[in-house]
């Protein structure tokens, strides 16, 4: 049972993820040479790290806007979005436009149909463009249990081996559904969970969606915290009910890691019939979702949930208003313009505890 407990000071309030990712932001606004400075100097942003560390607590929140047609928009103004924490309207101290580097970690269904499983297989090695050199990636996959395939590197060479490997069918690491955790291939059980078969006899489906998100989380926590951290989760939906970790649980572990979820979805008939978890959680994580029915379409999925995930605006404020004794804060990005998506997660937790 995941127990939550207060923030003990102000400074511990500050995630270590917001601090170093507000830090990168504040550059002090250029003025002309010979013009006049109109804003008044308690407007001015701060033009020190010592500053922001010893007097402000920030909330980093990235955030994408789409058109109706689903196409990034990248020209909204700071002055048009609005921002709420519990329903309070917060102040906007900090804007930015910058793309980031990523912490991707590509997390792939090792249970799909096989028509699926075999377009996936067919369409890996196109990942690996999807990132640039300065992103870091790691790859793992999952059915009853998580696995890390590869740890976060930056070696391009060895993240293409990886998926060379996966797509030809040579995987030397043993099946999670079909055997039990192998420690020296890298398996990892979740501690407390049923056996495979107890898994089969309690339940049709033995692969555990919540659990491998949650361990994703994991993995990611510790990443560096000016990157973005996305988890690129490539399923069909399809979950047990018998996961070691809730969805309450998993989600916590997702929030407090500042990871956002990018689904690739290979069933559209669960996202018609509204029964997918991918979207659920890639809406409260401020991901997004893509369903395929091809390799094609997973090839340019893979290339604009990197884009995506890289190129999103970046709002920053101080929490103002609102009772700071709470853990779970709520957050909503409004815009003005009319007809537009916006995505950002749904709120963050200031201390997360396993």
């Amino acid at each position: 049972m995941t127990r939550l407990r207060q923030p003990p000071a102000l400074a511990l309030l500050i995630q270590g993820s917001i601090l170093a990712l507000a830090m990168s932001l504040a550059m002090p606004a250029q003025v002309p040479q010979g013009a006049q400075q109109q804003a008044p100097a308690q407007e001015q942003r701060p033009n020190s790290r010592a500053t922001i560390r010893s007097t402000v607590e920030l909330v980093v929140v990235p955030v994408t806007v789409k058109d109706a047609r689903g196409n990034l928009v990248d020209d909204i103004r700071q002055d048009e979005f609005t921002i709420f924490e519990d329903d309070v309207e917060q102040r906007i101290s900090t804007f930015s436009t910058d793309a980031f580097p990523l912490s991707a970690l590509v997390v792939l269904d090792n249970d799909l149909k096989p028509k699926a499983a075999e377009q996936v297989r067919r369409s890996l090695i196109s990942l690996a463009g999807a990132f640039s050199e300065s992103d870091e990636v790691a790859l793992g996959r999952f059915a009853s249990f998580f696995t890390l395939l590869m740890d976060f590197t930056t070696d391009n060479d060895r993240f293409m081996a990886q998926l060379k490997d996966r797509a030809s069918g040579d995987d030397s690491v043993p099946d999670p559904v079909s055997t039990a955790p192998n420690p020296a291939a890298g398996d990892q059980p979740i501690p407390g969970a049923p056996t495979t078969q107890q898994q089969a006899s309690a339940d049709k489906s033995t692969k555990h969606l919540d659990d491998a998100l949650h361990g994703a989380a994991e993995a990611l926590r510790a990443r560096p915290h000016e990157r973005r951290k996305v988890i690129i989760l490539v399923s069909d939906g399809v979950d047990a009910k018998n996961n070691t970790y809730s969805y309450d649980q998993t989600l916590i572990a997702l929030l407090s890691s500042d990871a956002s979820v990018y689904a690739i979805g290979t069933d559209a008939a669960l996202l018609r019939r509204g029964a997918s978890p991918l979207s659920r959680y890639a809406h409260a994580t401020g991901g997004d979702t893509y369903f395929v029915n091809n390799e094609a379409a997973l090839s340019q999925a893979y290339a604009h949930v990197a884009e995506e995930a890289r190129h999103q605006y970046t709002l920053a404020y101080s929490p103002a208003g609102t009772d700071r004794t709470k853990n779970y804060h709520s957050v909503e990005v409004r815009v003005k313009r009319t007809g537009l998506n916006v995505l950002a997660r749904d709120g963050y937790y200031l201390v997360h505890l396993p």
